[in-house]
């Protein structure tokens, strides 16, 4: 969430900040629950403690007398106002936390200004997408593509969107995924194997809640949500607590299934592997220093580019625009795989700096100098990298003239096959 003091202190630049996103947001109504709140709340404390000070009255009183009857009359009539006056504000209350959680983070300055995708801007590219196979053909146009990639019976099991790897693809997949963490390692990150669901205190701490509320899998008799990425529960891993400063960064890793609805998908964009309910995805983490976090942006994007390179795979960076940037972000690169067989680019990573607006929402703070009064961290994580389009890239950029396809040397040492397909 936004700093209360900051923004209650500079309204009309978070007005022009926020017009700049995509989120229909009434700033105006938080200011006027925020006024309503702060009036209500002075109104019930006079209230509350003129009670109390006529409750402490009686202490001396006789209880028999007449005057000690007529203050105890008093009182009730007085508590019974008190008690509308709580319930009032609590309403209130309430109501300002559902607005001040709906406000999403204000975008770096450093951010390009846009409306939509076509916005944004290619800052950075690596290979050349006329350099992959001739051969190339999209991965559920290959003739044998459904003995290893099985969307149907998929469908018929759980749904559209929730496929079966089988034999070597399956391997495959696991190779990536080993691939990935320890690419993660390499670059300092620590694993960790964290659960993949969550309550809504952890999902309103990253801005899930009440920003995705429809993306998400729920079992509301449980009250848990089904992860849509390890972002969740890694980043709620030191929700509530105080880190010493000397940590920081801390550099986290964790691969997981992920679950997404993807309620509104629909066209060419849902073929195949390009748009699942269900995928392995490896997320990095970080914690660091407000001074420090942009920087570590730099360096978290370097990661995740790091990994497509030993792949092999031509890709681009993307700076996404204020109006195509999400509801935490304050900064966010994409990077896109180039998909041969499709001939089109496929997101296989978003790096973002949410700034310190995820760690206000989870409580996330250090002392600065060791000793100072805590302040919130900064937080930051990216895809080190998403499976499926991984994959698709990876298979379609490697035809060869037979129509089996090649696999990367980067995972040779996790296979016993150096292709796979016909």
């Amino acid at each position: 969430m936004l700093e209360l003091k900051y923004l209650r202190e500079h309204g009309d630049e978070v007005r022009a900040a926020l017009a700049k996103k995509k989120f229909s947001v009434d700033v105006d109504e938080f200011f006027r629950l925020d006024d309503e709140r702060r009036s209500r709340t002075a109104a019930f404390e006079s209230a509350r403690a003129a009670l109390k000070a006529a409750s402490d009255c009686l202490i001396p009183m006789d209880r028999s007398s007449k005057e000690f009857a007529d203050r105890t009359a008093q009182l009730r009539s007085e508590s019974e106002r008190v008690k509308k006056l709580e319930n009032v504000l609590r309403e209130i209350e309430a109501a300002w936390e559902r607005s001040y959680l709906s406000l999403p983070n204000i975008p770096h300055e450093s951010v390009p200004v846009g409306k939509t995708e076509a916005d944004n801007v290619v800052v950075d590219s690596w290979g050349d997408p006329s350099s992959v196979s001739p051969y190339a053909v999209a991965h559920y146009d290959i003739p044998w593509i459904s003995k290893f990639l099985d969307f149907q019976r998929g469908a018929k099991v759980a749904g559209a969107g929730f496929p079966f790897y089988v034999g070597p693809m399956a391997q495959l997949v696991r190779a990536l995924i080993r691939f990935f963490i320890d690419c993660a390692e390499e670059h300092g990150y620590e694993e960790f194997l964290p659960p993949i669901f969550v309550n809504s205190a952890s999902a309103t701490a990253t801005g899930q809640l009440p920003d995705k509320d429809g993306m998400m899998y729920e079992s509301p008799v449980d009250g848990l949500y089904a992860i849509p990425t390890a972002e969740v529960p890694v980043t709620n891993f030191f929700r509530d607590e105080i880190l010493d400063e000397k940590q920081l960064p801390i550099k986290r890793c964790a691969h997981t299934p992920c679950f997404r609805r993807e309620a509104g998908s629909w066209g060419k964009d849902v073929r195949g592997l390009n748009r699942l309910h269900q995928f392995d995805k490896v997320e990095l983490v970080k914690w660091t220093r407000p001074d420090q976090s942009f920087g570590e942006l730099e360096s978290l994007r370097r990661d995740a580019e790091d990994i497509l390179r030993r792949l092999e795979i031509p890709y681009r960076v993307l700076s996404i625009c204020s109006g195509d940037i999400g509801f935490p972000h304050a900064k966010q690169y994409d990077l896109e795989v180039w998909a041969g067989g499709q001939k089109r680019w496929l997101e296989v990573s978003s790096c973002s700096n949410f700034t310190d607006f995820q760690a206000r929402r989870a409580n996330i703070r250090f002392r600065p100098g060791g000793n100072g009064k805590p302040e919130p961290v900064h937080t930051l994580n990216g895809s080190g990298l998403a499976v499926p389009r991984v994959l698709a890239a990876m298979v379609e950029n490697n035809v060869m003239e037979d129509g089996a396809v090649a696999v990367p040397k980067a995972l040779y040492r996790y296979l016993k096959f150096d292709r796979i397909g016909a």
